[in-house]
């Protein structure tokens, strides 16, 4: 790259008070420019050219600023992780001692992507171009960003009143189903969105702990209906593989809480990775672990609109994939809903004496089904969970479209561009 001097550059930078730490930014960028440590997500001056794929999704807005700046005195990645806050614009008297003159024009030269190879090693693939970054037509407004994540802004208290285990007790998980009451407070949320809690505290170096999202498990009109409150599902990881002691910050927080106990939250975030409300809209519904948040909302606001007789149709079909049984969180309540309602698929990849079955292993068993689904504009996808995961899903869907005789490329640019196939992995 050409450093010489006097050239400018607008430089893409992630703003840190903003920033919820999501990783929506960095499983969508397709020349891996965005990067993360413990502390911040950045950008890579050298390795961004300007697609703009990581803008829509970023549910904060942290990923949207810019900063004029010499070439030669871009921002490395090593600042910007030691960054608490955005560095202000240089002023025209600085750019000048820089050698830039007043009338310079940014300069943008584009870099070719670099896709990752498919895990088939046949050809190039990304999952990520197919994930929509609009929601259905027919999903409802969704409110974001009422109380901001900047230390300027407020909060929101919240009143934990509810505190259960969800999974069967184990010495390396331990995941909860967490209910926070807003009392009077506006807080209004949608299926498939999400808020951050703010833990109490400073970590080691004295500074306030980030936000850590979760995705809400409960429909829009209540944990309870008719009242003010949300549940979000919260996994801690109790050791590490080496069986050592690990407590994370928030999760930890989260799962120790008591009835009474005031939680400071910010948000609600999201706005595409919504469930369609239109007469028989079809969801299919692909999750691991925690992500089965908010497939546990989707399906529980439509039973109760089925409970209700204001809903007329629409399959709903869950693939369901946890190491095994007893850390599949909600597996009780579950086996309780009518199989007229739901059509359920569980995989389990470590059930002793059982060969290894992951969520796309049940996919491809269910092609039959799913392939019909993928030509039916009004089908929804929605896949939540680990970031591992996505690619396996989404060649799934690759196979089960060649299966039915469906053109891929045609079918995967429509689910992207008419908001059918939601992807939220982290």
């Amino acid at each position: 790259m050409d450093m010489a001097v006097g050239t400018v550059i607008k430089q893409h930078l992630i703003d840190p008070e903003i920033c919820i730490r999501c990783n929506t930014c960095e499983a969508t960028c397709p020349v891996q420019a965005i990067t993360h440590d413990s502390r911040n997500y950045v950008v890579d001056a050298a390795k961004c050219n300007f697609c703009m794929a990581c803008i829509p999704p970023c549910p904060t807005g942290s990923i949207d600023n810019w900063r004029t700046m010499p070439r030669q005195q871009a921002y490395s990645v090593e600042s910007q992780l030691g960054w608490d806050t955005l560095p202000a614009e240089l002023t025209a008297d600085e750019l000048a001692a820089a050698g830039v003159a007043a009338d310079a024009a940014p300069v943008v030269e584009p870099v070719a992507p670099q896709l990752p190879a498919a895990a088939t090693g046949e050809t190039a693939f990304s999952s990520a171009a197919y994930g929509a970054t609009l929601p259905p037509w027919s999903a409802a407004h969704a409110y974001t960003n009422l109380y901001g994540p900047k230390a300027a802004e407020k909060t929101v208290s919240a009143t934990v009143v509810g505190n259960v285990r969800v999974t069967e007790v184990g010495k390396d998980y331990d995941t909860h189903h967490v209910v926070l009451d807003f009392g009077v407070m506006p807080f209004p949320v949608l299926e498939g969105q999400s808020i951050a809690v703010v833990p109490p505290g400073v970590d080691a170096n004295g500074r306030a702990h980030h936000p850590r999202q979760y995705s809400v498990a409960s429909p829009r009109n209540g944990e309870r209906p008719g009242y003010n409150n949300v549940s979000l599902t919260i996994k801690r990881v109790l050791e590490d593989h080496q069986g050592r002691p690990v407590r994370g910050v928030a999760s930890n927080y989260m799962c120790d809480l008591q009835v009474g106990d005031k939680v400071q939250v910010i948000g609600p975030f999201g706005t595409s990775f919504l469930m369609p409300n239109h007469p028989k809209s079809h969801i299919v519904m692909i999750c691991t672990g925690t992500g089965s948040a908010p497939m546990r909302a989707m399906t529980e606001w439509r039973r109760r609109l089925r409970a209700s007789g204001k809903f007329e149709g629409g399959k709903l079909l869950l693939f369901f994939g946890a190491r095994t049984k007893e850390e599949l969180p909600y597996f009780g309540p579950l086996q309780s809903l009518p199989k007229d309602f739901i059509d359920i698929n569980l995989a389990f990849s470590r059930t002793p004496g059982q060969p290894k079955r992951y969520v796309q292993d049940l996919m491809r068993e269910r092609a039959a089904d799913l392939g019909p689904l993928l030509a039916d504009p009004n089908a929804f996808f929605y896949v939540c969970g680990l970031k591992a995961m996505e690619e396996g899903v989404v060649l799934a869907l690759r196979d089960v479209a060649k299966l039915a005789g469906l053109d891929w490329d045609t079918v995967g640019a429509a689910l992207r561009r008419e908001g059918r196939l939601h992807l939220e992995t982290y």
